[in-house]
């Protein structure tokens, strides 16, 4: 997919793309930059784990030196005096250290701590992936309704066009004023620039469609679907709906979790550490050249248990209590998240229950106001009706229309953000 929509001659080789709303998400989910950031995320917090456990492992170093004594120390005692070595000569010095942390409190901390990271980052990788569904979701929706629309204001301009043609006619003939030609006239011109309008508005609703999924600007796209196939598929959800797996609230989660992790990893600064260590060396000293090949070196070996004690750092104390602080600000910052979360939830709610009744009243308005455009055409072929009364049941009829899809549009906005609210994967695998 990455592929064919970027290319410039993306348009050839894909032609026209034919779009469902699973269709449009799974094409979203692997094109959309967005998700691939959150989950290259996961991939630097996966590695920032391997570099925890690594800190037990042993270190090795290795050195080398060579010093020119250009003029050595001297020590001054009551017995005399005691040169450091000799003016003038080389000191060649090579060393191999193995270091080997055998308690090491902050790093098995650490270990913990970075393994809860990687369950927060692969949580907002998840909310990344809900967010992208849901604006998808209601873009794709949106793109409906503009399709919608446009076709209920073509229709409209039709209808407008023959009756224009009708009354122009009449209107050759005598057998209607100038009056009526005119306000047909100006009926379909009416028409007209609202189907300009909305064939603006589908296209600027396929652009953000496209923008959304990923793909480029010149592929063609096309929905074979439309708002009123929603309408047998209208529910109200029951209340009891919880929020465990609002997005939003389990990162909150994984980062209090964290927060305690690192109070107990703040606690380890207060704690001993031991270290074994074993250094090799070759020497010699009091070189006259600098062939360091050439040089007689002697050997030695060391091994030693270091331990480190912390006795007092007043940082570490100030670091706990502003750790006690984060955690309670992060406690009310939740309950306030939470408490928003459940307005939101009921709102959407209460929205998809009026939507419901709308839709049901405004697909009756839509069967009435057809049946007085049919009344009202025929009241004026006979010449009982005026054509200020067509034009308006003709305005009606398409006021109506445009409101039952609205309605429609409503509920499934509505219900998308219920969904992710609700922390709902219908769309992820």
């Amino acid at each position: 997919l990455s592929g064919g929509a970027q290319e410039s001659g993306g348009a050839a080789s894909w032609g026209t793309m034919s779009l469902t709303l699973e269709r449009a998400i799974e094409i979203a989910l692997a094109e959309n930059p967005t998700v691939r950031v959150a989950d290259k995320d996961v991939e630097l917090k996966k590695i920032a784990d391997t570099e925890a456990w690594q800190a037990l492992l042993p270190t090795v170093d290795a050195s080398m030196s060579l010093t020119d004594n250009v003029k050595v120390a001297e020590i001054v005692t009551g017995m005399g005096k005691f040169k450091m070595g000799v003016d003038g000569t080389l000191n060649a010095v090579g060393a191999v250290t193995l270091n080997l942390p055998l308690f090491a409190p902050a790093v098995y901390q650490n270990m913990r701590l970075t393994k809860e990271d990687i369950l927060l980052a692969r949580e907002k990788a998840r909310g990344s992936r809900l967010d992208l569904v849901n604006q998808v979701t209601k873009a794709y929706y949106g793109a409906l309704l503009a399709q919608d629309s446009y076709a209920v204001m073509r229709e409209s301009y039709r209808t407008s066009e023959e009756n224009f043609e009708v009354v122009s006619s009449k209107y050759r003939v005598g057998s209607v004023s100038e009056y009526d030609k005119i306000s047909a006239e100006v009926q379909m011109r009416s028409m007209r620039s609202g189907v300009v309008s909305a064939e603006t508005g589908l296209n600027l609703a396929l652009l953000q469609l496209k923008v959304l999924m990923g793909i480029a600007p010149h592929v063609d796209i096309a929905i074979d679907d439309s708002l009123s196939r929603y309408e047998s598929s209208l529910f109200l959800p029951p209340a009891e709906e919880v929020l465990g797996d609002n997005s939003s609230l389990r990162q909150l989660d994984y980062s209090m979790t964290l927060l305690e992790r690192t109070r107990k990893l703040l606690r380890t600064n207060l704690m001993p550490t031991v270290a074994f260590q074993i250094s090799g060396q070759y020497q010699s000293y009091a070189n006259n050249n600098w062939n360091v090949f050439g040089y007689s070196y002697s050997n030695s070996a060391t091994m030693s248990f270091a331990v480190n004690i912390p006795i007092f750092h007043a940082d570490n104390w100030t670091k706990l209590r502003s750790n006690r602080v984060q955690i309670a600000q992060l406690e009310d910052s939740r309950l306030d998240v939470q408490r928003k979360l459940s307005m939101a939830a009921e709102s959407y709610r209460q929205n998809m229950a009026s939507t419901i009744a709308q839709v049901e009243s405004n697909a009756e308005a839509v069967k009435q106001a057809d049946k007085a455009v049919q009344i009202s055409g025929k009241r004026y072929e006979v010449g009982r009706g005026t054509i200020l009364e067509l034009n308006q049941s003709e305005t009606a009829l398409t006021q109506a229309e445009l409101t039952y899809v609205q309605s429609i549009y409503d509920y499934l906005t509505n219900k998308a953000d219920l969904d992710y609210t609700l922390g709902r994967e219908t769309y992820l695998k």
